[in-house]
C-alpha cells in the first residue's frame, strides 16, 4: 500500500477525545445551548414541545439524529410521563423520516446512560437514532477507522427537515428533491 494511504486524519476530533470544551454543567452544555440558535446553525431537524431532534455533529452514518429534551437532566428516570411520550414520538417520526428520505434498511436506536456507559455528554440526556444500510460498515471504518458521510450536514438538516410532518398535524410538507441522500 502506499504510504499516502496508510493514515486517514481527522485532527478535529481529538479535542473532543480529550474532553476539551464538555461541559460541566447547564451553563455550557450545547443541548441547551442548541436550541437557541437558528434550526440551521444548530443542524436542528425538528422542535418539540419538551424535546427536539438534531443532528449529531460527530456522526456515526449519515443521518445520525439524537432527540433531545430542552430539560437539563442527565438520566431517563429523570424524565416527566410528557417528556418521555414525546421522546418516543420523536424518535418513531426521526425513523420515518430517515426512512423516507435515505431508505434506510434498520436502525441503532439508543442512550448512554452516563460516561462509564459511554455518554460523550453525560449530564444531558439525548438518545440516538442512527441509521444503517446492508454493507455500510465497508473498508473505511474497519481498516481505515474513519466514517464516509456522502453529504455534508447542513444538506441533510435541509433535507430531514423537509420531509418532517408538521406539528400535531401529521401532514407531510412536500417531498424532498430527488436524488438526495441523509
Amino acid at each position: 500500500m502506499s504510504e499516502a494511504f496508510e493514515h486517514l486524519w481527522t485532527p478535529y476530533r481529538m479535542a473532543y477525545i480529550r474532553g476539551a470544551g464538555k461541559p460541566t454543567g447547564a451553563h455550557d452544555c450545547p443541548f441547551c445551548a442548541i436550541p437557541a440558535m437558528s434550526d440551521e446553525d444548530g443542524l436542528i431537524v425538528a422542535r418539540g414541545t419538551t424535546v427536539y431532534a438534531v443532528l449529531n455533529l460527530y456522526p456515526y452514518n449519515a443521518g445520525h439524529l439524537m432527540v433531545v429534551p430542552y430539560r437539563h437532566v442527565p438520566d431517563y428516570t429523570d424524565l416527566t410521563d410528557a417528556e418521555v411520550a414525546e421522546l418516543g414520538a420523536v424518535t418513531q417520526t426521526a425513523m420515518r423520516v430517515v426512512r423516507e428520505v435515505s431508505g434506510a434498511h434498520g436502525f441503532n436506536i439508543g442512550m448512554n446512560q452516563g460516561s462509564v456507559a459511554g455518554a460523550g455528554i453525560a449530564d444531558h440526556l439525548h438518545q440516538h437514532a442512527v441509521p444503517r444500510w446492508g454493507g455500510d460498515t465497508n473498508f473505511m471504518p474497519v481498516l481505515g477507522l474513519t466514517r464516509v458521510l456522502p453529504q455534508v450536514l447542513g444538506e441533510t438538516r435541509d433535507l430531514l427537515a423537509a420531509a418532517w410532518p408538521e406539528p400535531g398535524t401529521g401532514t407531510r410538507p412536500a417531498p424532498a428533491q430527488p436524488g438526495g441522500q441523509a
